[in-house]
């Protein structure tokens, strides 16, 4: 006998035909397949997971293991990914499950006209991600001074106003790094909000998550033409160009995970760094989200 399962949910799409070819060639969550379930004129991208993998407390489990966080995410955007590229798809958050195929079903009828004003929103459209860096020991390399090493010797007896002055010195030239960045992060959303359709500011990320080197200032996200891509590029990326020690960088192009829910018809300002953007109402709640 069968264990129970669930339908856990990547995203929603047209029900043109657009999406059959994802069936059959990703592979979904743990290995699973990925089936299309129809209603209203959409189409959800689904996998049949057992229930005990996926109940509240397993969810959980998962949420808090990094490991197995990276594998279910990595999955999750693999299948979207996938389907991203043949057509338009509105990314449901990661590790949204529903009771069984019939319940993604009603959802999906249940949300017919905001699914669908949605994906004419998004169509044609891509999310790149707009990163500002200040990067405190490439500016020192490029002004010919060379950052304090931690932990290095301490200075020559006598030498202890001139350790103060060197001190002092790098840390104003640490601080006017940083208030360039800030400068340079600011003109660059400006830039990129003129070539963009709606922008998110995201948290800047932390220790790792930055990836290359440097402190990450700003983190933000923008629903950008697919054929104004390459200009997108160019002009923010020429922002930092002349400014020792700063980095823009543009991310993407990505499926529109930052904007999946109904926004006004003319291009909003950013969200607050602390607001997520939301999921469409009563669909899901955030990770994690087992809706019955």
């Amino acid at each position: 006998m069968n264990a129970p399962s669930t339908a856990y949910v990547y995203g929603v799409g047209r029900d043109d035909g657009s999406l059959a070819g994802v069936v059959g060639t990703a592979s979904g969550v743990d290995g699973h397949g990925v089936r299309l379930v129809a209603a209203g004129g959409l189409v959800a991208l689904v996998s049949a997971v057992p229930e005990a993998a996926f109940d509240e407390a397993a969810l959980q489990r998962r949420l808090e293991d990094l490991d197995l966080l990276e594998e279910l995410a990595r999955a999750h955007h693999a299948v979207v990914d996938a389907a991203f590229a043949r057509a338009v798809v509105l990314p449901f958050r990661l590790a949204t499950v529903y009771r069984d195929e019939d319940r993604v079903a009603e959802v999906l009828g249940g949300h017919r006209e905001r699914f669908t004003e949605l994906l004419g929103w998004l169509d044609g459209h891509v999310e790149l991600g707009v990163k500002v860096h200040a990067d405190p020991e490439s500016a020192a390399s490029l002004a010919g001074t060379a950052p304090q090493e931690p932990g290095g010797a301490a200075p020559a007896a006598g030498s202890g106003r001139a350790y103060l002055r060197q001190r002092m010195q790098r840390r104003r030239g640490t601080e006017d790094l940083y208030r360039a960045a800030g400068a340079v992060a600011d003109e660059a959303a400006g830039v990129a909000r003129q070539l963009a359709r709606a922008a998110v500011v995201h948290r800047a990320q932390q220790g790792g998550l930055s990836g290359r080197q440097g402190v990450n200032i700003a983190n933000h996200a923008y629903l950008v033409s697919a054929d104004g891509e390459a200009r997108f590029r160019e002009e923010v990326e020429a922002v930092a160009r002349s400014v020792p020690g700063v980095r823009v960088e543009v991310t993407g192009p990505w499926a529109p995970y930052s904007f999946a829910a109904p926004a006004p018809a003319s291009a909003p300002a950013p969200a607050p760094a602390s607001a997520p953007a939301p999921a469409p109402s009563g669909v899901t709640e955030g990770e994690g989200t087992v809706a019955r």
